[in-house]
Order: structure tokens, then C-alpha cells, then sequence
């Protein structure tokens, strides 16, 4: 428990709340409180007070986050100038390479996903958009880590740890440096697995303009289709041109 005199308990309080309703997908009120250890009356409280605010509805005994967080998180998108300005990039880069094709930032030293797309045929991937996920996972959150400092990327690893996805994920501090600056040299990321068993991807960094977050745009698929001909050939070009575009676009927006 917090006692800093400038944070409010109750809302932090209610933001955990809301964050394990939604991991729960729909709770009642004695599994929420069994779920986060609370006294059931206190359970209850909170979920009634986000179902009287329109921020949860309750059926069949559940309560359910509403869908007014989607009219809130679509406001926030609506107005990132990556958005904006990505969208039909990946749109096209997906059409071009047939790959499912993202474009994502950094916030608070998570990886959040602003779009996705995938074309007829792409492998399935069932990752919401507005996704926050650790850095060190994905091919888009290690480019989006080789813009910053050695310095920075530990604290972000200090803070956040380097919790494991699958048996192929960086675990170590020392280890991610080392591939981070092999990303700097190379001009690219690459996931081997690292978060999804039999998925690869491959990234490429969005120049900052200063005023945007650090972002990168990616495209992944079944890691046999991923050979080192195709990814010098056919996925780093397709890449590079679209961020360069993006790149472009944002200056200009």
C-alpha cells in the first residue's frame, strides 16, 4: 500500500479491478474476490460501481467490462498520429508480403500494439489491438529497444523484469544488450519464437521525429516461410519502404 499523498488508493484500487475483470473475461462477484483475495462485500462495491458508471454490465449473474472502454481506447487511437498516418501503410504491407503486418509503440516500457492487419491466408493470431506486452518478446519491441541507451534499456529491464514467454526467450539483461546491438548494426529485429512457439517476425524502427513515441512496424508468419533469402529479399525491402513512408507521413501530418 502506497502513502504517497499525491496517488488515490481507491482508484488505484479500481484500475486492478478492472484490469482482472477483464483477465477473468466476465466475473461474479465471489470469483473476483476469491481471484484478488478481497472481502466479497468489497468486490461487490467496485462492480457495482463500474456497472452504475457504464464501464462493466452484468449478465447472467457475470459482470463483463462494458463496451464504453472501446469508445474510450478508440478516441485515444483515433488521435496517435501513427495511427493515422500507418494504417494503410500496413494495410499494403500486408498485401504486398501476405503477412500479418503490425505497427506498435512504446509506452512505460511496455510495447503496445496501435494496428494489425492480416490477409487472406495469414496464420491466425488472435492478439487484441491496444495489446501491451513485455519488449524483449517481440521483434517490434526489441527494434523499438535499439533506439534507446544501453542505460535506458536496463532500467526497463530492472522495472519490468524479462519474465519468459516460451523455452526461446531472452531471460537475461546481458544477453538482450548483446542482441539489441546486433539489431543496431544489422538495421533489424528478428522474434524466433520468442514469444509464440513456430511464429518468427521480423521489425524495423520508425525514426523518431521527437514528438511521436518510439515505434516500429513488423511482419510475422510460420518460421519455415521465414528463410534468410526471403528476409533480405522480399520482407526487409517491403519493410524498410513502408516505414520510410510512415517516416515521411508523420513529419508531414
Amino acid at each position: 500500500m502506497t502513502n504517497d499523498p499525491n496517488r488515490i488508493k481507491a482508484v488505484e484500487n479500481m484500475f486492478e479491478i478492472v484490469e482482472n475483470v477483464g483477465k477473468l473475461d466476465g466475473c461474479g462477484v465471489r470469483e473476483l474476490a476469491n481471484h484478488m483475495d478481497l472481502p466479497k462485500s468489497t468486490a461487490h462495491v467496485y462492480l457495482k460501481t463500474l456497472e452504475d458508471a457504464g464501464y462493466a454490465v452484468k449478465r447472467n449473474g457475470e459482470y463483463q467490462l462494458s463496451l464504453r472502454f472501446l469508445n474510450v481506447g478508440g478516441q485515444i487511437r483515433h488521435n496517435n498520429s501513427l495511427y493515422q498516418v500507418g494504417r494503410n501503410e500496413i494495410d499494403d504491407l500486408a498485401r504486398t508480403t501476405g503477412e500479418v503486418a503490425t505497427i506498435g509503440c512504446e509506452e512505460r516500457g511496455y510495447r503496445v500494439m496501435l494496428y494489425r492487419t492480416e490477409p487472406t491466408g495469414a496464420i491466425f493470431n488472435n492478439a487484441p489491438t491496444g495489446e501491451y506486452t513485455r519488449m524483449h518478446w517481440t521483434a517490434l519491441g526489441k527494434a523499438i529497444l535499439s533506439q534507446k541507451s544501453d542505460r535506458e534499456i536496463t532500467d526497463i529491464a530492472d522495472r519490468h523484469g524479462l519474465p519468459r514467454a516460451t523455452e526461446h526467450t531472452i531471460v537475461d539483461r546481458d544477453t538482450l544488450l548483446g542482441e539489441i546491438e546486433t539489431i543496431r548494426s544489422q538495421g533489424y529485429a528478428v522474434e524466433n519464437e520468442e514469444r509464440v512457439k513456430g511464429v518468427k517476425s521480423i521489425a524495423v524502427l520508425i525514426e523518431s521525429d521527437g514528438e511521436t513515441p518510439d515505434a516500429a512496424i513488423s511482419v510475422a508468419g510460420p518460421k519455415h516461410e521465414y528463410t534468410p533469402e526471403r528476409i533480405q529479399e522480399e520482407l526487409l525491402p517491403a519493410l524498410q519502404n513502408t516505414a520510410n513512408v510512415v517516416e515521411l507521413k508523420t513529419k508531414h501530418y
